[in-house]
């Protein structure tokens, strides 16, 4: 059995500052490291996970080694599990972006790759592949095996897209606040969702 542990990064300066992050490489805030330290602890009290993967942007990565170091793990690092590539939008302040970008008419489509963005459906396809890798590494897990996997509010909600088998355009979204934790268990062919968006842990 396998249990997907799923932790959105804390607070970026990107946030405070309203700009397009993706691919941006932008640090924590003070409040973003406050964050991450108190969502590992409270995974190494409650969830301690076996192995740690993450997205190598940088808020993502410190959020990752703050639960390692709690858990007294190593990170492994996967380019697979970074945010939407969001081209040349990556970093511009929003308003500037409306105005130098604008949406073609119709909206963005799914196929689209403007402002040299990746496309929606290249994004969910990433997704699809890492957990395909992940899922089949261990196929064969009799014991419980508990990865955390630390990424972005898009790429988590790719990867949920991908886990319940949603279909490529769906109404549903995953809601994740700064270091919203996720778990996942899958048993075979069984999948259940045990808690979304656990964020007590900012609240002690």
């Amino acid at each position: 059995m396998i249990e997907l542990l799923v932790v959105r990064h804390g607070e970026s300066q990107a946030d405070l500052e309203d700009r397009h992050e993706g691919r941006a490489d932008f640090e924590l805030t003070p409040l973003g490291e406050r964050q991450a330290g108190l969502a590992a602890a409270w995974i190494a009290k409650r969830y301690r996970p076996h192995e740690i993967i993450a997205s190598p942007l940088r808020r993502a990565a410190r959020t990752a080694e703050a639960i390692a170091q709690e858990c007294r793990l190593t990170v492994a690092y996967d380019a697979e599990l970074m945010e939407w590539d969001n081209g040349l939008l990556a970093g511009m302040k929003r308003e500037e972006a409306r105005l130098r970008y604008p949406l073609p008419i119709g909206g963005r489509q799914p196929h689209d790759v403007f402002a040299e963005t990746e496309s929606e459906i290249q994004f969910r396809a990433r997704a699809e592949a890492f957990l395909s890798r992940l899922l089949f590494a261990h196929q064969h897990q009799s014991d419980l095996h508990r990865i955390c996997l630390v990424t972005h509010d898009g790429m988590i909600n790719m990867l949920f897209h991908s886990l319940l088998n949603l279909p490529f355009r769906t109404e549903m979204s995953l809601a994740t606040g700064d270091t919203g934790i996720h778990l996942f268990r899958i048993d075979g062919s069984r999948k259940r969702i045990v808690f979304m968006n656990a964020q007590e842990h900012l609240r002690g």
